[in-house]
């Protein structure tokens, strides 16, 4: 158990990609960390699962209701509606650049990185995402590398689905690693 005594946010709300929250979450979970899934609402949020609507998900907690402060890092998980609808909730964005000004690990997959585009974390920074997302990263000021997974100073994005293996073991790797003190704020 690498995580142990190590806690994980999920931020996800109605739309996420299934596979994207479910994977990281499980394979955090089986690495000792605490994971809660956030969302801007209490109860359940549903999924995306490739072509229709997916399995619900338990929220943890609400935006409201934590603070970056209790957690070592921050899970983003893709598909188009879930990032769209976050990018556009100031709670949601604070969150995730407190984390990042804090030094903690965030971790953004498939669409996700129009979260870490909206708060300016993308610029001047290595990283990767959906193939449909490229030139919004670009614009962004981002270097994007078509990869299954990119770090840069504990910034971890990767592609798709078929990257969550590698991003998953990322995450424990950095998690483990902690703080990134080096890290220049956005």
């Amino acid at each position: 158990m690498h995580l142990n005594g190590k806690r994980i946010a999920i931020l996800a709300t109605n739309g996420f990609e299934q596979s994207e929250l479910e994977v990281p979450r499980d394979k955090l979970k089986e690495a000792g960390a605490t994971v809660d899934v956030i969302s801007l609402e209490r109860g359940e949020i549903k999924g995306w699962d490739k072509k229709d609507w997916g399995r619900p998900v338990k929220v943890d907690k609400t935006l409201q209701d934590v603070s970056p402060d209790e957690y070592d890092a921050v899970v983003l998980p893709g598909g188009q509606i879930n990032p769209d609808l976050l990018r556009v909730e100031q709670k949601a964005l604070a969150f995730v650049k407190d984390m990042y000004d804090q030094k903690k690990v965030v971790a953004a997959v498939c669409h996700g990185p129009w979260l870490l585009i909206e708060t300016g974390i993308a610029k001047g920074r290595r990283m990767t995402s959906y193939k449909s997302i490229k030139t919004d990263v670009i614009n962004a000021g981002g270097k994007w590398e078509d990869k299954e997974v990119v770090v840069d100073q504990g910034v971890i994005t990767s592609r798709n689905p078929g990257d969550l293996n590698a991003f998953s073991a990322k995450i424990i790797e950095e998690v483990k690693e902690g703080r990134h003190t080096a890290r220049s704020a956005a």
